[in-house]
């Protein structure tokens, strides 16, 4: 299968999890989640979604156990909307990237004021 199908359905999948997550109603799944990254496998079987959250790593963990939970319903929901014949199955990892940009932002600051000191 030529690998720009599976970029554009990565793409497409990415876009519409990103909406389909607003309509997910368990507690655990913060409204600050974002999807960092989706990897879908060659035969479209699997796709592994990472999140991260604004909020920190533990609220990311947490939200990935409620997604893990309504994954049916948003499985359910990703075939109607992208009209694929094999849907993937979802697997959703908590990802710190988001965290650790601001951390390393942080450091470059205050880096900076240090230089600007001097």
């Amino acid at each position: 299968m030529p690998s720009f199908r599976i970029d554009r359905i990565t793409e497409d999948i990415k876009r519409e999890l990103t909406s389909i997550l607003r309509e997910v109603k368990d507690p655990r799944v913060s409204s600050m989640l974002s999807i960092v990254k989706v990897d879908v496998s060659g035969d479209l079987s699997y796709a592994k979604i990472y999140v991260s959250s604004l909020e920190g790593e533990e609220t990311a963990k947490e939200s990935v156990k409620g997604l893990k939970a309504a994954s049916g319903f948003i499985r359910k929901r990703l075939g109607e909307s992208l009209h694929l014949r094999k849907t993937p199955e979802l697997r959703f990892v908590a990802d710190t990237s988001i965290e650790k940009g601001f951390e390393l932002f942080d450091k470059l600051k205050s880096i900076e004021a240090k230089i600007d000191e001097d």
